[in-house]
């Protein structure tokens, strides 16, 4: 009975160490690194992962949204494992499907978990439909403190790029760039990585 990682991250500039880190922490014996956003069709090491269970065997994932890019698809996912007799365990919620308890955790969290990325895709929305149109020239518009803090919450909810941060915004990359806080010096890597690594 294997404990099977899988860590994600939705751009090259985003870090896995961190997830990579706490599955390793977790006992997981193998971990399938993704870099590419949730809401992609194909997930090579997702693929990889979902191959490499067997009866038995735990799928460990350190947050929710890293499995699933919908309520829809989350129910689906712990459905499917469920009838390949392989439990889920997700490590920042405390969720364990082999469980009774786990289950009705992870079915409620699941819930909340659309509605924010529901929430946080109307305010993009809103965002978008208000920014001024045509805008030229001059000194680059900079943050007010509430775009700060809403730039930093797109950035950490890992479902936007910088680009498209800024596009929401109305403003440049670079001044996008100026506010979010990153690690810059990290790098993020793919592919299967050994408890060993």
């Amino acid at each position: 009975m294997a404990l099977i990682g899988y860590a994600r991250v939705s751009t090259a500039k985003q870090s896995l160490e961190a997830q990579e880190n706490q599955l390793k922490e977790a006992g997981c014996s193998v971990i399938y690194s993704d870099v590419m956003t949730g809401a992609a069709a194909s997930r090579p090491q997702w693929d990889a992962a979902r191959k490499a269970l067997r009866e038995g065997d735990t799928l460990v994932i350190t947050r929710l949204d890293r499995a699933g890019r919908s309520l829809k698809h989350l129910i689906e996912v712990s459905d499917e494992l469920s009838q390949g007799g392989v439990a889920l365990r997700v490590l920042d919620q405390g969720i364990d499907t082999t469980t009774s308890f786990g289950s009705l955790v992870y079915n409620i969290l699941a819930m909340l978990g659309e509605f924010e990325r529901e929430t946080i895709s109307e305010r993009t929305r809103i965002a978008l439909a208000a920014r001024p149109r045509g805008r030229k020239g001059g000194r680059p518009k900079a943050l007010s403190p509430r775009d700060q803090r809403r730039a930093q919450k797109l950035y950490d909810a890992g479902e936007m790029t910088i680009k498209e941060i800024a596009g929401a915004l109305g403003v440049s990359q670079s001044t996008i760039n100026r506010y979010v806080e990153k690690d810059k010096a990290r790098t993020a890597k793919g592919g299967a990585v050994t408890s060993e690594s």
